[in-house]
């Protein structure tokens, strides 16, 4: 990759596209090299995978298929397409600018970055994953799950604040999480998922179904939504993006522990590259690397792991009666998987599960975090030590958790069912400005089009319908 130069070059035609309303125009520099050998950067792609990897996957479609079969795997599948789509048009902004998505959005309104960032604190501040891991550990140590949800909230703030540097501590939890999951494929593929079950995959296609009547609207927008990622989870692909070093955001520094990580020096706003034949040529370079690493870890990871997990539940626990309609129904697909396999079956699913919904905590209360300390940092106070205001913004995440779990608020299922809608509104609004930014300020070159541009479409209507469906559902149970 190219070496950093932090000389400033003077302003260009590239950049008389930027509003400079709210914020200054960036400075023209040329692109980075891209890459020639993948593996080192491979990252960001796990990352939202393994942080993806919790509510949808080990929760809501398994809950699914436990209540009414494999009747709507189908839509984990239409949920993680379009969340391909829209992961790469937040790519394509932070690669051709080294700004945020977020950041992009501020310079047609200067408080959406504001916007969005309260609504993914308000879609995270029930804090179900933890709940959920919580309850998972309940199982194997026995306890209270909303004391030990408090003792994790507790290390996830200490592990997010002291670590050297963020990005590269949560990109190895999430790798070893991974590793899990795939381990837990594995083993339970070959002796827990019965040959019954595999030979009913082809009713995911032959027989979907949308169980609106059994489950209601505000669940299955919920498991769509969050099929991968969801909500503010997939805007903070920008920031793990420049973390990693991905095109212009190789010019950008790295968010760092403010207790053990080394300063480094303050970020402009953003640069941006002259369209100029060399730069064009490095630009596919880079958008072809980001279009492979999404789809071989964000997708492909996130589809096998629902596709799993529910075949898991559903060769288990459905059909059967006297089950349980919340998080509960894992405690009896453990037993279940006990008497068919030995009781170090259900202990190592639950072990892998609950380690896998915490490691998704730690990735949540971070991006969330991460989300709002570069919108107050860029939009508001351009003075401020951005990763001071990083962990004290964790600190009071983990803090309103606490005070949640202590008020009561301890049913997971609820708690992430709250959490995907909030997400699933969010997407439908950011979908819409995602146009707008890729469309009217970057280089004509590289701006969208053609089938993504379509699909981007898609994905406006398709949150848009499901938000309504879901608050016209809400209503009718209110005032019914």
């Amino acid at each position: 990759m190219a070496v950093r130069d932090d000389a400033p070059s003077s302003a260009g035609s590239a950049a008389d596209s930027f509003p400079t309303k709210t914020l200054p125009r960036p400075e023209v520099r040329d692109l980075p090299d891209a890459p020639i050998a993948y593996r080192k950067l491979i990252g960001p792609g796990i990352v939202a995978a393994g942080v993806g990897l919790a509510s949808g996957e080990f929760i809501l479609f398994p809950f699914i298929a436990s209540q009414v079969g494999l009747v709507f795997v189908w839509a984990a599948m239409v949920g993680l397409i379009t969340q391909y789509f829209i992961n790469l048009e937040i790519e394509r902004y932070t690669l051709a600018t080294g700004e945020t998505a977020l950041t992009g959005f501020s310079r047609f309104w200067r408080h959406w970055g504001l916007f969005f960032a309260i609504l993914a604190y308000f879609a995270n501040l029930w804090p179900g994953w933890a709940t959920s891991s919580a309850t998972l550990a309940s199982y194997i140590f026995g306890g209270t799950p909303a004391y030990i949800a408090i003792g994790m909230l507790l290390a996830i703030g200490l592990i997010l604040t002291l670590a050297p540097v963020v990005y590269v501590a949560l990109e190895r939890a999430q790798m070893l999480k991974v590793a899990a999951v795939v381990l837990l494929f594995v083993v339970g593929g070959i002796v827990a998922v019965g040959a019954s079950a595999w030979s009913d995959v082809g009713q995911i296609v032959t027989r979907p179904g949308i169980p609106v009547e059994q489950l209601g609207f505000a669940t299955l927008l919920g498991a769509l939504a969050f099929a991968g990622a969801g909500g503010g989870q997939n805007l903070v692909q920008s920031n793990w993006m420049r973390d990693k070093g991905f095109g212009m955001g190789e010019y950008v520094p790295r968010l760092v522990s403010p207790i053990t990580g080394q300063p480094e020096a303050k970020p402009s706003t953003g640069y941006i590259f002259e369209p100029t034949q060399a730069n064009l040529s490095r630009w596919k370079g880079w958008w072809k690397f980001a279009n492979i690493e999404q789809l071989c870890t964000f997708v492909l990871i996130t589809f096998f792991t629902i596709l799993f997990t529910s075949l898991l539940a559903y060769s288990t626990v459905y059909g059967r009666e006297g089950l349980a309609s919340n998080i509960s129904f894992i405690k009896t697909e453990g037993e279940v998987l006990a008497e068919r396999v030995g009781s170090w079956f259900k202990y190592f699913f639950w072990i892998i599960g609950s380690f896998s919904l915490f490691a998704a905590a730690l990735g949540i209360v971070d991006y969330t975090s991460r989300l709002a300390a570069d919108v107050l940092k860029t939009s508001y106070a351009r003075k401020a030590d951005e990763s001071k205001m990083y962990a004290g913004l964790v600190w009071g995440l983990v803090g309103v958790g606490i005070v949640v779990l202590l008020a009561g608020f301890d049913q997971p299922i609820v708690l992430l069912v709250i959490a995907a809608v909030v997400g699933g509104f969010m997407m439908f609004i950011y979908s819409g400005l995602l146009i707008l930014i890729n469309r009217k300020i970057l280089p004509a070159p590289i701006r969208i089009r053609g089938l993504r541009l379509g699909a981007m479409v898609w994905a406006i209507l398709l949150f848009g319908t499901l938000s309504f469906l879901t608050f016209r559902d809400q209503l009718a149970k209110l005032f019914g």
